[in-house]
């Protein structure tokens, strides 16, 4: 029994230590972002590199990908609540549960999918490469010129292709609400502005920008675990991606807590 509870007491121990650690090492990197000498050109050449893999490169699957998606969920919904008598609850449950919340979740979703997973890679195999120690033997400063970017990038991407998918998930809306309750667009843009609470997209807009810090640090953190041997690359990306969508629900569930306190 003492066994158990030693291991147990270990586990809750190392949970607690790895957290402490990602934080700091998040205030480092939080705390080089704001300030002026980060942004050498080497740096903001990486920065749109990294912007322009993320958001722009994947702009035509994320399109399709939100149009499909958000058409058939709005469809569904929509038809639910015409189903169950709740058409008064239109307006706030597009807004409030829609656009607010299950568009920003399909976005960390789907970047995260893609590029976390190829960032924690990237960092990994770089430091079995010994690359990280060739950058800091020439004094490069591998937080400024490999993370920060990285960072930067994940807020920018997330926060800009989120309002995409809510603007595609909007339009969306307009075809269904004619098709299933009638309503032209007049009457749909007055029972969205009626039914929009802007403290709410402003705490979405926060929120994408959490996501996309959290879901571009983590990786890289766990990418810079490896050893130097290939067999620990597979290892500290699949933990990368685990503590990852940890933080994604973790996320999700303080800005619910939010939003009802």
């Amino acid at each position: 029994m003492m066994s158990f509870w030693e291991n147990l007491g270990r586990r809750v121990i190392q949970m607690l230590t790895a957290f402490a650690d990602t934080i700091v090492f998040a205030g480092k990197v939080f705390i080089r972002i704001f300030r002026r000498k980060t942004y050498s050109s080497a740096m903001r050449e990486v920065l749109l590199n990294q912007i322009y893999f993320t958001s722009v490169q994947i702009l035509p699957v994320f399109l399709m990908v939100s149009i499909l998606f958000g058409s058939l969920l709005i469809g569904i919904v929509f038809q639910l609540l015409k189903e169950f008598g709740l058409t008064g609850f239109f307006g706030h449950v597009l807004m409030g549960l829609i656009v607010t919340e299950l568009s920003p979740l399909l976005t960390v979703l789907l970047i995260t999918l893609r590029s976390a997973a190829a960032i924690n890679t990237e960092m990994a195999v770089m430091k079995v490469n010994r690359e990280i120690k060739t950058l800091e033997m020439f004094r490069i400063d591998v937080i400024d010129y490999l993370l920060v970017p990285r960072v930067i990038n994940g807020i920018i991407s997330i926060v800009l292709l989120s309002s995409l998918c809510s603007i595609v998930l909007l339009v969306s809306g307009t075809l269904f609400s004619w098709l299933i309750f009638g309503m032209s667009i007049d009457v749909y843009t007055n029972i969205l502005l009626n039914a929009t609470n802007f403290s709410d997209i402003l705490i979405a807009l926060f929120k994408c920008a959490i996501y996309g810090f959290f879901i571009t640090l983590i990786p890289i953190r766990f990418g810079l675990r490896a050893s130097h041997e290939l067999t620990s690359i597979p290892i500290v990306v699949s933990q990368g991606m685990v503590n990852v969508f940890a933080a994604i629900l973790i996320i999700e569930v303080l800005s619910l807590l939010t939003k009802l306190l």
